[in-house]
């Protein structure tokens, strides 16, 4: 199947859905082929399934205790006011997806909307942009055991002495744990996606659990007030260390995409997809500036350099003791593993969705499902194994760690800029046609679709200006921050580098694609 040429709204759209209140799926598959597209992927997600999606993408246990540290150590307490900045960004650009999932509900979101928005090429871009990016983002949330395993047990520790992510042995001790993990997330991807589904249910759920008692206990044993989130005290002037320090925020508050990313497997998707997005980013930030203002407020100490370099690990065994700091970490695995797991499926399902429509080298292979599972297994495997190649670098260097994990925010981010920009072009060009219109869809329930009315704009507005501000600033070539020991140029400007090798290989692909008689649009 070949993707199609963007339109107004989806094809399906030109009538009123009849409405399915029971969300039975029954007219799920007749809408699926009102784009061109046969059902293949198994239909079983509910609600509570899609907005595990999200959220386990996001997993904040998983980033926050990853980047915290990196945090404090740029921006000091006051890194704290960086996240409710970030949120209130990243809720403008979930709200223009919410409105986008209600009127495609496809896998490979970012793609689908990004073609259809604009232009097959442009649209291409973004969903390999997307899909790299989501390779990245899988290495760096699997190379985060290695800032939990060994504080639960030193025998975590197989390589050296130095657990801290940042040294050698830590590095590539990172990079072990990491690809274990990826052997288990690409076989659980292997197998029937209720399996899989049932498995990040299952995982977000002892990780709210997890998340909500840490918080509670953190603020119980708090040992100073929150006036100390007004002192920067990290590295460089103010501004600066803010601006790196929202790194953190920036890394955690990503992925809410993800439910739109599995619509084609979830039950009534318009209806569905939209309230989960929002709700899973929304509950995430909650949680997540919650967790990193209890963790400023019971520190042990904000001087001794070791909350810039342990980070919550430090906070949580040095404050409430080892045995209940180890089992509230042991929880933190889990959440690690599931949000490795959920990551990896989004990326395989943008994977399959480039494939299906023949625009991706190997397409054939890439676009098979398992009529046995229902499962892609090609981009399980291909998103897994790409990623288990990148947690390989922090072999090389313990540097790559935080090249790594920067890379994926600024990619995924200048992916949702290749969607809302677009759309905003769309609103100002009056050719943008908003849910709710005479022209538009119901969703199952025979209700209006999803709709910014009135807000549309000026949301839309400011979730561009937003994300080009952040990926700029997440991309910028900082020495102190990417090469702080020096001698590493590549480092320093690894972002730019892998965006450019990036872009410059999907250009490749076009050109050779072109000479052989083949388009993006047939």
């Amino acid at each position: 199947m070949t993707a199609t040429a963007s339109t107004d709204v989806p094809p399906d759209a030109q009538q009123e859905t009849p409405a399915d209140p029971a969300g039975t799926g029954r007219l799920d598959s007749i809408e699926l082929a009102g784009f061109g597209y046969r059902q293949e992927l198994r239909r079983s997600m509910g609600r509570y399934a899609s907005f595990a999606a999200g959220f386990s993408f996001i997993s904040v246990l998983t980033t926050v205790f990853q980047f915290f540290a990196f945090g404090f150590s740029f921006g000091g307490a006051a890194f704290f006011w960086t996240w409710p900045v970030v949120l209130a960004g990243q809720l403008l650009v979930a709200a223009c997806f919410a409105e986008l999932a209600a009127r495609y509900p496809l896998s490979g979101a970012v793609y689908q909307w990004s073609t259809r928005l604009s232009t097959p090429v442009f649209g291409w871009f973004a969903g390999w942009i997307m899909v790299i990016g989501q390779m990245v983002v899988v290495a760096a949330a699997a190379l985060a055991l290695q800032v939990v395993l060994p504080a639960i047990w030193s025998g975590f520790q197989l390589v050296g002495g130095d657990p801290s992510p940042a040294s050698a042995s830590g590095a590539a001790n990172a990079a072990l744990l990491a690809v274990v993990l990826l052997v288990l997330t690409t076989a659980v991807n292997l197998l029937d996606n209720r399996v899989m589904s049932a498995v990040n249910r299952i995982g977000v759920t002892a990780e709210i659990i997890g998340a909500v008692l840490i918080v509670v206990l953190l603020f119980t044993h708090a040992d100073r007030g929150p006036g100390v989130t007004l002192h920067t005290g990290g590295q460089g002037g103010a501004i600066g260390a803010l601006l790196v320090g929202s790194f953190t925020a920036a890394y955690v508050l990503i992925g809410f995409d993800s439910a739109g990313e599995l619509s084609e497997e979830t039950r009534a998707p318009r209806r569905t997809a939209p309230r989960t997005i929002l709700l899973a980013l929304a509950s995430a930030g909650v949680l997540g500036g919650l967790l990193l203002l209890g963790g400023v407020l019971a520190a042990p100490s904000l001087t001794d350099g070791r909350l810039g370099t342990e980070g919550l690990s430090y906070v949580l065994t040095s404050t409430l003791g080892d045995g209940v700091g180890r089992a509230l970490l042991a929880d933190v695995v889990v959440a690690i593993a599931v949000a490795t797991l959920a990551i990896q499926t989004s990326g395989s399902r943008m994977l399959f969705s480039m494939a299906r429509d023949g625009v991706l080298p190997a397409s054939g292979p890439l676009s098979k499902v398992s009529p046995r599972t229902g499962m892609p297994t090609g981009p399980a495997l291909v998103v897994g194994g790409a990623a288990a190649a990148l947690c390989l670098l922090n072999l090389a260097s313990p540097d790559a760690f935080l090249a790594i994990g920067t890379t994926c925010i600024a990619m995924l981010y200048l992916a949702y800029v290749m969607v809302t920009g677009p759309m905003l072009l769309r609103r100002l060009r009056g050719t943008y046609h908003q849910p709710g219109s005479p022209r538009a869809a119901l969703d199952e329930a025979g209700k209006p679709l999803f709709s910014l009315g009135r807000w549309g704009l000026p949301v839309n507005v400011l979730a561009v200006l937003y994300g080009a501000v952040m990926t700029v600033n997440l991309a910028w070539p900082r020495g102190p921050v990417y090469d702080p020991a020096g001698g590493h140029w590549y480092f320093q400007w690894f972002t730019v580098l892998f965006l450019a090798v990036t872009v410059g290989a999907g250009a490749l692909w076009l050109v050779v694609r072109a000479r052989r008689g083949s388009t993006l649009v047939r």
